[in-house]
């Protein structure tokens, strides 16, 4: 099955009201830049790359520039040196300036990365989450670019992390752990708030996320507090500012919102600022800082998992230079210690694949999937909760087919 052509679908989708806004984002529109590989026999891989609508044609545009060296790759010659061929895309002479490995040249690789190994998964005829369970150690090593990374994780040591035994199989019959997102939109207000914690806690879950970051930190308090008191203290919530605080507000507000016992505290201030992060997470509220949706590669995972400025490590696939990086950054977190929750601008269409992954061959802590139901009806196989936990994909592929 070789690799023929690309073509790009720019795919946008608007919200309800109130759906999806933050405490920066307040209009936002549910975009992918996807890359499409086709092949002589007539299989496409599709490939996701998430925006908020705004410049989404430009992300387009680079998935254009960047696609010719896979043209004319048979897949399993083209996925047996893709990290060879990933480090000479992301390393493009000319267009590496514009990084570098961050912005819209990062993003065009990830939905060329994700097409690879949707394309690879569907050629081989079984969901992604099994192609990355069967591969050998050295097979799934030869599909990761390291670079930069070998003062915290050699190629050698890679490959012992991956060799180590099965664990956590349960999963593959029981589903996996999933939280709740939509229920507290910033741009919700406490009736609907309040509403949607009935829903989700309705539905099984016994975890959400509250968007805090509000003008008045006296509002945050005040949905934060009716959500701890509407889902108990046994259920876990999860607060995020998406970046809203300066290092001194951040710290305020953290040590405002510790008594009501977040699992975690969400990009509380800028995600290049790693030295208010380290303080954040070592001395306000230790070990309880997430943050990871806004770093570009696997570098600054790197730098920060290296300064203990994260508890919670929240790469993304389409954010990423696609799966590869994300499972580069799945060994560092295993490296360090330190549990992934995804982030998914995929709606966990992709990553309900990867933490099968990251849980049963990396033996990672399971924490949560998160769950965002808003484009399920935009999906071919749209992921699947049940009684809030993410049933298991059984397709051919990466569960990224939009309907058209």
């Amino acid at each position: 099955m070789t690799v023929t052509r690309l073509s790009v679908r720019d795919a946008r989708f608007p919200l309800t009201e109130g759906a999806g806004t933050d405490a920066l984002h307040t209009n936002p529109v549910y975009s992918y830049a996807t890359a499409l590989l086709h092949t002589d026999r007539g299989i496409t891989g599709t490939g996701l790359a998430f925006t908020l609508g705004g410049g989404n044609e430009l992300v387009c545009q680079a998935i254009q520039l960047l696609t010719e060296p896979l043209i004319g790759h048979e897949i399993e010659a083209l996925m047996a040196q893709l990290g060879i061929i990933q480090r000479r895309i992301a390393d493009h002479p000319q267009l590496r300036w514009l990084g570098p490995h961050k912005g819209v040249v990062q993003l065009a690789l990830a939905a060329l990365n994700n097409a690879c190994w949707d394309l690879w998964a569907k050629s081989r005829g079984v969901p992604l989450w099994k192609l990355l369970l069967d591969l050998s150690p050295e097979a799934l090593l030869a599909t990761l670019d390291l670079s930069y990374l070998d003062d915290a994780l050699t190629p050698e040591h890679a490959l012992t992390l991956l060799r180590q035994p099965h664990t956590q199989t349960h999963f593959l019959t029981n589903g996996y752990p999933g939280y709740d997102t939509s229920a507290g939109w910033l741009g919700y207000d406490d009736a609907k708030l309040t509403q949607n914690i009935k829903k989700s806690l309705g539905a099984g879950f016994t975890a959400l996320k509250l968007k805090v970051g509000s003008d008045d930190l006296a509002r945050d308090l005040r949905r934060a507090t009716l959500v701890r008191e509407a889902i108990g203290d046994s259920a876990s919530l999860m607060l995020d500012a998406n970046q809203k605080w300066s290092l001194p507000e951040a710290e305020a507000a953290c040590r405002a919102l510790a008594p009501l016992n977040p699992l975690w505290i969400e990009e509380p201030t800028h995600p290049d600022d790693l030295l208010a992060h380290q303080r954040l997470n070592t001395r306000i509220v230790p070990g309880k800082i997430a943050s990871g949706e806004h770093f570009p590669n696997r570098i600054v995972f790197k730098n920060y998992l290296q300064a203990d400025a994260i508890g919670y490590v929240q790469a993304d696939a389409v954010r990423l230079a696609g799966v590869s990086e994300f499972l580069a950054v799945s060994l560092l977190a295993k490296q360090f210690g330190k549990p992934i929750v995804p982030h998914v601008g995929d709606m966990g269409q992709l990553h309900q694949h990867l933490v099968l992954f990251n849980a049963i061959v990396l033996g990672q802590e399971p924490i949560f999937l998160e769950h965002i139901p808003h484009l399920k009806a935009h999906f071919v196989h749209p992921a699947q909760v049940v009684d809030g936990v993410c049933k298991i994909p059984q397709e051919p592929g990466a569960s990224s087919d939009l309907l058209l």
